[in-house]
This record gives C-alpha cells, sequence and structure tokens, in this order.
C-alpha cells in the first residue's frame, strides 16, 4: 500500500521550558581568554571544562594525586614518543617522582640506545631498503644484542641490561637517555618484544634465548609494578598493539591474585584512537572500578603540556 503526500500534524506538540532542561554545555564551563604572562596555569585555567579539556584537567589531578599519596604512576611508552625528542621532558618527570615504572617495546629501546650512543635515530626506511641496508647499523645490532645477552645470562630483564650496560659505559649523550636515567634513579624499566619485529633481531648476534627470557622476565616484573597501582595512574602513550596487549594480561594476572586496582585511572594519550588502546587501556581495566580517558592529540605537544601542568601543580621534591 502506497502512503499519502500528508503534512504531520504538529498542533498537538509538546514543549517545555528552556531553563528546566539539562544541557551539557553550560556558560560556566566555557573557555577564557588567555592573560598574557599567566604562564601554563593561566593557560590551563582559561581551558572550557567540557570534553577532552575537562579530561585533561582530570589526568592531571589523578596524576597529582597519585604522585602525592604514592599510589604510582606507570608509563606505556611507544617508540613514536622517543623519537620525537621527549625524552628529556620524560627524564626530568622521573626526577620529580612522577614516575614509578616505565615500559616500552623493542623499537623504544632501540631508538633510546641510539640516542645514547649518537645523539641521533630513525633511519630512513625507504631510502634503506632498496640497498638492504635498512636496520644495519653495526652497533645497534652488536651493541645492545651483547647488552641484552649478557645482562638475561645474569638474570636481568631486557631493560634493566641494557640501562646497567649504558650507566657502566657512559655513552656520550647519557642524560638524554631513559634507560639510562631509570638505572641511576633506580626505576624500573620493562621492555617488551615481539620477536622478528626489530632491527636487532636482523644481526647475527640476536639470541632468540636472550629475547624470549628476558622479555618473559620482564612481563613478570611488569605485571608486579601494575598490581601495585591501587588508585594509580597507568599511561599508554603511542603504543598501538604491544603494549596494550601487555597491560590487559598484566590487569587480570593481578586480579588473579587479589589486587582489585580499585580506584585506577587508565590513560591511552595518541594521535589516533584505535581499537586496543581504547578497549585494554581505557575500557576494560576500568570498568567498573576506576576512570579511563582518552586524550587525542600528537605525542610532541601533549605530553610537554602535560609535563609543565604537572610541574606548576607541584613542588620538586
Amino acid at each position: 500500500m502506497a502512503f499519502p503526500y500528508e503534512d504531520f500534524d504538529l498542533s498537538g506538540i509538546r514543549t517545555y521550558p528552556l531553563k528546566s532542561r539539562a544541557s551539557k554545555a553550560r556558560a560556566e564551563d566555557f573557555a577564557a581568554p588567555y592573560q598574557k604572562g599567566s604562564g601554563i596555569p593561566g593557560v590551563l585555567d582559561s581551558l572550557p571544562r567540557i570534553l577532552a579539556a575537562r579530561d585533561f584537567r582530570a589526568v592531571v589531578g589523578a596524576l597529582l594525586e597519585a604522585r602525592a599519596s604514592g599510589a604510582g604512576i606507570v608509563w606505556g611508552l611507544g617508540a613514536h614518543v622517543i623519537k620525537t625528542g621527549l625524552s628529556p621532558v620524560l627524564i626530568d618527570l622521573m626526577e620529580r617522582g612522577f614516575v614509578s615504572a616505565l615500559a616500552t617495546n623493542g623499537a623504544g629501546i632501540i631508538h633510546d640506545f641510539e640516542i645514547a650512543l649518537s645523539g641521533a635515530t630513525s633511519e630512513d626506511v625507504e631510502a634503506a631498503l632498496g640497498t638492504g641496508e635498512f636496520g644495519m647499523a653495526d652497533e645497534t645490532g652488536r651493541l645492545l644484542n651483547g647488552a641484552i645477552n649478557e645482562g638475561v645470562s645474569r638474570g636481568m630483564g631486557i631493560g634493566q641490561s641494557v640501562g646497567r650496560y649504558l650507566c657502566e659505559k657512559h655513552p656520550r649523550h647519557e642524560r638524554i637517555c631513559l634507560a639510562a636515567a631509570a638505572c641511576r634513579l633506580g626505576i624500573p624499566l620493562t621492555v617488551h618484544v615481539a620477536l622478528g619485529t626489530d632491527i636487532i633481531h636482523m644481526h647475527p648476534a640476536a639470541s632468540g634465548t636472550a629475547l624470549g627470557e628476558g622479555s618473559l622476565r620482564d612481563f613478570r616484573y611488569f605485571a608486579s609494578n601494575v598490581a601495585r597501582l591501587e588508585h594509580g595512574v597507568y599511561l599508554n602513550c603511542g603504543s598501538a598493539v604491544i603494549l596494550p596487549e601487555v597491560f590487559l594480561k598484566a590487569v587480570s594476572l593481578a586480579r588473579n591474585r587479589g589486587a582489585a586496582l580499585s580506584g585506577l585511572t587508565t590513560v591511552n594519550l595518541d594521535f589516533a584512537r584505535l581499537y586496543r588502546p581504547q578497549t585494554n587501556v581505557v575500557s576494560r581495566p576500568t570498568a567498573g572500578t576506576g576512570r579511563g580517558y582518552s586524550l587525542v592529540g600528537h605525542h610532541e605537544l601533549m605530553i610537554p603540556l602535560l609535563a609543565a601542568a604537572l610541574v606548576e601543580g607541584s613542588e620538586k621534591p
């Protein structure tokens, strides 16, 4: 049956007073113009208390509270965070007490190691791939594999092995190296490897035994770190797959052993919102027990801004 052309009858439409409605955007939450000379606190005060700006304020508050109470702050770092030059900012946060533990993937420790040795990293893959030279820097493959092999044979994980090696060798750019800073400050660094994904796996010195044993050892260290995050904070910065998967398993292990992780705050900070970080970091681990936030933006902008807010919101110990 075909319907006719017929105007809808609006004569009985019900309305209500605008003031009686619950509205999501309110004038008291709007942004304020920045006041010249007010610095980072002025920038933060000028932000609206809406959506991402509201979440950013909440993340800053959670980090300040976790530091003040000793609840713990664990940072998961993808390689992109390191190769965009943010190590000095993160090391400063380590020194200020805003880092209880660090975790990264295989590419992250490679970039960190190359920065320590030469002050430079991140090769041009397209230019080197055609000639078969991609990933073939001698020192990276030989020395980094050597540090891992030696340290793991002495009962250490990959992160501790590399940090210990760099602290003993004192490379030229040690001061901007996360692994060296972690060793110096006694902060656990864990490295989580997928075999065959990293350039050092192509070198003759690579040992599957050492890489596997060291990475599994680091996973167990990481699980212990996560288990301590009752009312603490976990940040996943720039890892789309490896660290979100590792974090989810660590949460399950912690709760299996009786750590409720109540009051846990999780943060994913990346320039795109992706499935695994959103589900495995932001949503699932905090369901019913904590708070999860997703901050979308470029690391080279967002992490310095976050760090500045933390520095302004606290006093250096």
